[in-house]
């Protein structure tokens, strides 16, 4: 598939692969050990995604006429019923609940992946591309905790990591605006990310653009480093040798700025 949604849904489905090759053979003591997520086990990481998938697919039938609405107190009931699951029966049920969603997801016919317009918590249905990227953003990140988990130079997938770096710029900038903290920059700044086309801006507000600004400061690190630090997990840690911000901000500056979540 070429279209935004299409190579945004392939992407999800590599995650989901890969997880599906990995969960199975993870032992009780793995998944109830720790995860790149503060305080939650891989289990709980896992359930995360499961409950995720599960009321993401809910919201996705309603949308596309499969199924009513759910009510009010549906997803409180979801979340409660997956923590109260043990941690294998958390790892197993993950598996399935997401291929049911990607499934889903997969069986709408290309040429309606321009026009399709789903609701969800936004006050407006966002596009079809917009959809699969909010569960791509959780997705691919939750992915890389449970990963760093077990191994602490894992990163994210390189097809996820092109494909959220172009909704950044886009569509899913308005993530950016929740999660991001601009005052806690020294000054506002435009942070080039070295070998890219991007940059990330900070000003009265946080946000992710191929706009040729003028640039303060060099990310010098792969893309995938940067959108670690969007999302507040390119901990010293995790932060790969090399990885370094040069200019009128410092990277213990911006990871204050993008505090994660």
């Amino acid at each position: 598939m070429t279209t935004l949604a299409g190579r945004t849904i392939a992407a999800l489905r590599s995650e989901h692969d890969g997880l599906a090759g990995l969960v199975p053979s993870l032992s009780d003591d793995q998944l109830t050990g720790s995860s790149g997520s503060a305080d939650w086990t891989i289990a709980d990481v896992l359930s995360h995604l499961g409950s995720g998938a599960e009321i993401t697919l809910a919201g996705f039938r309603a949308a596309i006429g499969e199924a009513g609405t759910p009510g009010p107190d549906f997803n409180q009931s979801v979340w409660d019923r997956w923590n109260a699951l043990s941690p294998p029966e958390q790892a197993t049920g993950s598996i399935a609940s997401d291929q049911a969603l990607v499934t889903s997801l997969e069986s709408v016919p290309e040429d309606r992946h321009e026009d399709l317009r789903v609701r969800t918590f936004l006050p407006e249905p966002v596009p079809f591309a917009s959809f699969a990227a909010l569960r791509l953003s959780e997705v691919a990140q939750h992915t890389w905790d449970v990963r760093v988990g077990l191994d602490p130079a894992a990163t994210l997938a390189e097809g996820s990591t092109k494909v959220l770096a172009e909704h950044l710029t886009g569509g899913l900038g308005f993530l950016l605006g929740f999660v991001g903290q601009p005052k806690e920059a020294p000054e506002h700044a435009v942070v080039e990310i070295s070998g890219t086309p991007y940059r990330i801006v900070i000003d009265e507000s946080v946000r992710f653009t191929t706009d040729t600004l003028p640039a303060t400061a060099t990310f010098t690190g792969s893309l995938e480093s940067a959108l670690r630090l969007l999302y507040g997990r390119l901990t010293p840690a995790h932060t790969p040798a090399g990885t370094e911000v040069t200019g009128n901000i410092t990277l213990d500056d911006l990871r204050s700025v993008f505090p994660g979540f």
